[in-house]
């Protein structure tokens, strides 16, 4: 019997697309087999992966994880926290933050705020969130491809090293990118159902595409396209803009403004004050700027890692054009952006991967015993290892990857050593632990009275603050707020080029601290100076192996004053 092509929006709307070779008519009405015969025991995989990834995240990757979201949320929750100089210009909303305000309160109220919970609940509650993410990316990819499809897609969502490293941890583009798969789901182009649940839908979709705006301004980027194309395409458009975009729109951006309001105490418009200072002044460009194919020869790239080869064979066999657009169109308006960080193209990575799952069901498909398929007995011999071939290569390059850069572990992974940190090297991506553990270990000092005061000799936004400390003690670290001229140096940038000159000005009026925080590769410089001062080393942590953006800061390290 022959297989029905099926296409990923009615043939009658787009004559283009490749008939889906995977989607087969059972799909939708016969029971699944094995672990997959129930999407409560799909969503039931994604938590319990989810969770346990989340417990493996040791290492440090980006200060807004801390900075914009946690430290924010403490700060509400328990009433002291730091507030970057973001937060002074009304260019970030609450809505992130407050998302861990109730599990502050939860753990608070039980008596669980001790530092294991402290570092660990968050990560475990975007754990929950981001497997919805992978939930709903496989329904995406089921509604789009079909049942093989939607399971090599969760495959590979679930072994991407990026997406292991990454996806769990309390960043904003992480809420978005959950928040655009869901969007994307209920978006029309990618249902076949009547037109009285089309539209339905399509009301879903734009609430949540609202609502990943309102979290994420930038994502109105992945919208425009999105919305541009369900423009072109339906037929009543002025229903479209005026009685769905218009309203669903202002309802969430009231509800998000009056957030803003109760918070910062007046009537900010956050959207335009974060488009003024990124897009129209480029204030991004202060924490550095990248060439304009960064993203295509090295951001990306290094997130997809060896996916790669799978992802460029799943868009041309699946000829899925108006996805390749998005995630072209989400790339290429990004790489207009002098600042590019990895962390930005979130959204866009598991449709890479649903592209790869395609190019891996189609691999299975190939050494599929089909009784409509007349395979000779060679081909079938021969086909069988280039899939195993194929998820070997997958498996044996990402999960070791994923492993090092969560734990930094080494032990029985040395023998992929070499591979791993020739790739390091290049891009200069090795993450960092000693940042969390020494954040780690001065809160158990703190419960335990030991800590007065904490100096941190870092550059600014190294480790994480009051959120990981937990404990309402003076603590300093070097500023690195944008000034009026581009040429003026930070106090960061001040200590980096001379360390003991800018220590011996600052403690003409300094109260002495009872613990200093700094990387090894300044101890060089200021040991003496400390040891005068009548500091000695407590606890030293390892904390890369390869240098990032600075020198190699190989170890972090406490200091404690000896006369307290």
């Amino acid at each position: 019997m022959k297989r029905k092509p099926c296409s990923v929006v009615p043939p009658t709307e787009d004559h283009d697309e490749k008939p889906n070779l995977f989607k087969r008519k059972d799909d939708e009405t016969t029971s699944k087999a094995g672990f997959f015969s129930s999407s409560k025991q799909i969503l039931t995989l994604c938590l319990v992966f989810r969770m346990v990834n989340s417990l493996l995240v040791q290492t440090y990757f980006n200060p807004d994880e801390h900075w914009q979201a946690l430290e924010v949320a403490h700060r509400i929750a328990f009433g002291y926290g730091h507030l970057t100089w973001e937060w002074s210009k009304g260019i970030r909303s609450y809505l992130h933050p407050m998302m861990f305000v109730p599990l502050y309160k939860f753990l608070s109220f039980f008596g669980l705020d001790a530092p294991w919970f402290m570092i660990r609940a968050p990560r475990l509650l975007q754990s929950v969130i981001s497997s919805v993410g992978d939930f709903y990316l496989y329904k995406l990819a089921h509604r789009i491809f079909g049942e093989r499809v939607a399971q090599w897609t969760l495959f590979s969502q679930l072994v991407n090293w990026f997406t292991f490293f990454c996806f769990t941890r309390t960043l904003s583009n992480n809420l978005e990118t959950v928040l655009t798969l869901v969007g994307l789901y209920y978006w029309p182009s990618f249902r076949h159902s009547s037109k009285h649940f089309l539209l339905a839908s399509r009301k879903w979709g734009l609430v949540i595409a609202a609502l990943a705006c309102a979290v994420r301004p930038t994502s109105a980027i992945t919208w425009l396209y999105v919305g541009l194309l369900e423009l072109f395409e339906t037929k009543d458009q002025i229903k479209f803009i005026f009685l769905e975009i218009a309203p669903i729109g202002l309802l969430v951006l009231g509800f998000t403004c009056l957030v803003d309001w109760l918070m910062y105490g007046s009537w900010i418009f956050v959207p335009v004050n974060f488009l003024k200072f990124n897009f129209l002044s480029s204030g991004g460009d202060y924490y550095g700027t990248h060439k304009w194919h960064w993203y295509f020869t090295q951001g990306f790239t290094v997130m997809l890692f060896t996916f790669i080869p799978f992802t460029i064979a799943g868009v041309f066999q699946s000829r899925q054009w108006k996805l390749f657009g998005l995630m072209a169109w989400v790339l290429g308006l990004y790489s207009v952006l002098g600042h590019k960080e990895f962390r930005f193209v979130m959204p866009v990575l598991p449709i890479a991967l649903m592209f790869s799952g395609y190019s891996l069901a189609s691999l299975q498909d190939t050494v599929s015993n089909d009784i409509n398929r007349k395979i000779s007995s060679d081909l079938r011999n021969k086909c069988p290892s280039r899939m195993q071939f194929g998820l070997f290569f997958l498996l044996v390059t990402n999960l070791p990857m994923a492993l090092y850069m969560s734990l930094v572990h080494q032990g029985i992974f040395s023998i992929y050593i070499c591979f791993i940190f020739s790739l390091i090297l290049t891009f200069k991506f090795a993450r960092q632990r000693g940042s969390e553990d020494v954040m780690n270990f001065l809160s158990h000092e703190a419960l335990e009275d030991r800590v007065k005061s904490v100096l941190f000799l870092t550059p600014c936004h190294a480790t994480p603050y009051y959120s990981t400390l937990h404990r309402n003690l003076p603590m300093r670290f070097l500023d690195c707020s944008p000034s009026e001229s581009r040429e003026t140096l930070d106090e960061s940038d001040r200590f980096m080029i001379d360390p003991v000159g800018f220590l011996s000005d600052m403690v003409k009026g300094w109260a002495v601290p009872s613990h200093i925080v700094l990387f090894d590769s300044q101890e060089k410089q200021l040991k003496e100076f400390l040891i005068s001062h009548s500091f000695i080393e407590i606890k030293r942590f390892f904390h890369a192996h390869f240098k990032v953006d600075r020198e190699l800061q190989g170890s972090i390290v406490a200091y404690t004053l000896t006369s307290q």
